[in-house]
């Protein structure tokens, strides 16, 4: 009698060990099988894109002293910590469609492209409402701030690319970029004013002022 109560217990114990999806094996802790569209513990999210190429700091010593530029930004911006060493000064910019980023980028001598290759980039992370190309609505020009040549970019419409390869977000709207190339005495220099248009049109005549103020350090 003792033997079958025990072969009894045995047996309600492993139907309720199924019937609530737990299982014991021998030297094992208890686990829960996953549901069903769900991934098993410690397994990497899906929804995280992989994470791109690591792109090299700008070797030391380089765009400083007199390989650097100087500027004066405007009052009204408000100075951040560059997120990068690619971003030799970063800045917030408040305003009445919410707030634009300003930031001056170097790469270090021989990295970031042509002035042109960058013009055609920023200009392809905008599109005209309906989808075109914007067109018209990218304008370049040339000037000559005392020997420092500058190209000055100015972009207006829908925003839908992602930089650097990161993945583009949902098309924002109405969006704006003011940038200049400046040609550094070891590299190029990247000055980008992006966000709301309705912030950054109000900002026009800070960046030109910011971009006469560059000037080579040395």
């Amino acid at each position: 009698m003792l033997s079958w109560r025990v072969v009894s217990l045995g047996l309600l114990l492993v139907v309720a060990g199924t019937a609530a999806g737990v299982w014991v094996a021998q030297d094992r802790a208890p686990t829960t099988p996953p549901l069903a569209g769900q991934l098993p513990p410690g397994h990497p999210s899906l929804a995280e894109p992989p994470p791109g190429p690591s792109v090299p700091a700008p070797p030391a010593g380089s765009g400083a002293g007199s390989q650097g530029l100087t500027w004066t930004a405007p009052s009204g911006w408000t100075v951040e910590t560059p997120i990068s060493p690619m971003r030799r000064a970063q800045y917030r910019i408040a305003g009445p469609g919410g707030p634009a980023e300003g930031v001056v980028f170097y790469f270090g001598p021989g990295q970031g492209g042509d002035a042109r290759t960058n013009v055609a980039r920023w200009a392809g992370q905008f599109q005209r409402p309906d989808g075109t190309p914007v067109g018209d609505r990218l304008k370049t020009r040339e000037l000559r701030v005392g020997d420092v040549p500058v190209t000055v970019v100015e972009v207006t419409g829908t925003y839908v690319g992602g930089m650097g390869g990161a993945p583009a977000g949902p098309p924002a709207p109405d969006q704006m970029l003011f940038g200049a190339i400046a040609e550094g005495p070891d590299a190029r220099w990247f000055f980008r004013a992006m966000g709301p248009r309705a912030t950054l049109e109000k900002e026009r005549q800070a960046f030109e002022r910011m971009i006469r103020s560059i000037k080579r350090a040395g």
